[in-house]
């Protein structure tokens, strides 16, 4: 299969990476490995759904609008590379190392990321609907705006983080550290918070709902507001005037 291959003279991704850009077509392993010996660092509406890419060195590579539905990506080398508004729904990136990696616009739904490198990632206007996080190096990682709704987050840390506009509910936040946190918005509806820490977070600005009385506690030293603290009367069949 031939690939057309363009120049891009956008600047605001990567101003140190390869302009040649392969474009616009579906590319197996094989094509893609090719393209990467040739120095090409960028790939612009191409398709990878469902291809096993295990292991691979994509580091530093810019892809844009791309799909990976379904697709491997076990193991791959990602530090540093950008992905701008792809689609890699279901897909595999269990222990892939992607420090200093950045994901806008992404659909990562139901993306498996167990025992990856995360650390210093950012996800910005990403959905994460589903994903799994489970074991993952994360210091120093960023959420901006996601939807992280039932995504598996067990033990993450975002002390004194500010959460703009990201969406927990349902989600699997057992043993969080949110001290001093800040959050923007957001919500924490029904999400499971077992021996989650909120000492110092401010939460006023966040959706609380479904956290159960028994859970009441969680929030000692937290920042809440008159009506959050309402509802958590109303828990206790009183009425607040």
């Amino acid at each position: 299969m031939q690939a057309a291959v363009c120049t891009n003279n956008e600047s605001e991704v990567m101003s140190d990476v390869n302009t040649d850009a392969v474009s616009g077509v579906a590319l197996t392993r094989a094509e893609l490995e090719d393209h990467l010996a040739q120095g090409v660092r960028r790939f612009e509406n191409c398709a990878f759904d469902d291809e096993d890419l295990s292991r691979l060195d994509l580091q530093g590579v810019v892809f844009e609008r791309c799909t990976f539905t379904g697709a491997t990506l076990f193991a791959c080398k990602l530090a540093r590379s950008r992905w701008l508004r792809c689609r890699a729904g279901g897909a595999d990136l269990e222990s892939v190392d992607a420090v200093d990696a950045r994901f806008d616009g992404c659909d990562l739904n139901n993306a498996k990321w167990r025992r990856a490198k995360l650390a210093s990632a950012a996800f910005h206007g990403c959905k994460l609907t589903g994903a799994s996080f489970e074991e993952v190096a994360h210091l120093g990682i960023h959420f901006d705006e996601c939807l992280l709704v039932g995504a598996d987050m067990r033990g993450f840390s975002f002390r004194k983080a500010v959460l703009k506009e990201l969406d927990f509910s349902e989600a699997y936040l057992s043993g969080c550290d949110f001290r001093d946190a800040v959050f923007e918005g957001g919500s924490l509806r029904n999400a499971v918070l077992k021996l989650a820490k909120f000492q110092g977070a401010d939460l006023r600005s966040a959706n609380i709902e479904g956290v159960k009385l028994s859970e009441a506690g969680l929030f000692k030293g937290a920042v809440i507001s008159h009506g959050q603290a309402a509802g958590f009367m109303r828990e206790l069949d009183l009425i607040v005037i």
